[in-house]
């Protein structure tokens, strides 16, 4: 009698512990927030020897995610300080992006009643200007980047971030809460330590976040690589890799940059469950 009590008991425990562990584990909403509009001067630097000297607008997205373990932040888009100049942040070569900030990303998160310090982990996808001006709002928070990215130096040989920014350095994917709901993906190329996202959601289902691995619709489409990427055969492998994980989790790609589909998506304070 008494083996069989402990036995019900040690069932009862087994099963409370799974209960706590499945309450602590998903992601349970996606917000898209507008971190950067801007319009580039020459799209062809995109797509080589495809339209030749045409302007086009982009976006810049960062995307917030409420995961039950806590806020999970990708990108930081374009420096909140952009929003304060009336002409924006011109590039210096006129054929690339002239970008403005409507709206800052510490603004956004105070909508969502969500401060900074809230952020527990954040990623960028690489780190160009338009997906870092923003890191350091978080200045606790845990920044996954991968190896090869981290150790990229910058200009004049200056380190890419703080050192003293907590940082998780990665060599190829890694399933950020361990319960397959975050998946980052190693997608070089673009620069040599290039990632995207993989968010599984509970209604929406999975949506890949594509980061520079892929700028707009038509590039994608026809693989076509921009003239100023790192490696364009690591591109093409990790436009493969993306894919190859689109057919096998049936997910939907969000490409960054790409205009004309973040205009049909739903902006914050709207959300994704």
């Amino acid at each position: 009698m008494r083996r069989t009590i402990i036995s019900v008991v040690a069932v009862l425990i087994a099963a409370g512990w799974s209960a706590v562990a499945a309450a602590q584990s998903g992601v349970e909403r996606l917000y898209i927030l507008n971190c950067g509009e801007g319009t580039a001067g020459d799209i062809s630097r995109w797509s080589p020897g495809v339209n030749e000297g045409q302007s086009m607008p982009f976006v810049d997205n960062c995307y917030l995610i409420k995961h039950a373990q806590g806020w999970f932040l990708w990108d930081t888009g374009i420096p909140d300080a952009v929003a304060a100049m009336p002409d924006g942040l011109p590039a210096a070569d006129p054929r690339l992006i002239h970008w403005y900030r409507p709206k800052t990303l510490a603004a956004q998160l105070e909508q969502l009643g969500v401060k900074p310090s809230d952020i527990k982990a954040m990623a960028v996808s690489h780190t160009h200007p338009d997906h870092i001006g923003n890191v350091e709002m978080f200045p606790t928070a845990m920044l996954y980047v991968q190896k090869a990215e981290y150790q990229w130096p910058g200009t004049n040989n200056q380190p890419r971030f703080k050192p003293e920014h907590p940082v998780t350095l990665l060599d190829g994917d890694r399933d950020i809460f361990g319960d397959g709901s975050l998946i980052i993906l190693s997608t070089p190329g673009h620069t040599p330590g290039h990632q995207s996202l993989l968010v599984k959601l509970p209604k929406t289902g999975e949506v890949l976040l594509s980061g520079d691995a892929v700028h707009f619709r038509s590039n994608w489409d026809n693989r076509r690589v921009p003239s100023l990427n790192f490696s364009k055969d690591e591109t093409l492998a990790s436009m493969e890799k993306i894919a190859a994980r689109l057919k096998t989790d049936n997910a939907q790609l969000w490409i960054n940059h790409d205009k004309a589909q973040r205009d049909g998506l739903k902006l914050a304070p709207e959300f994704y469950d």
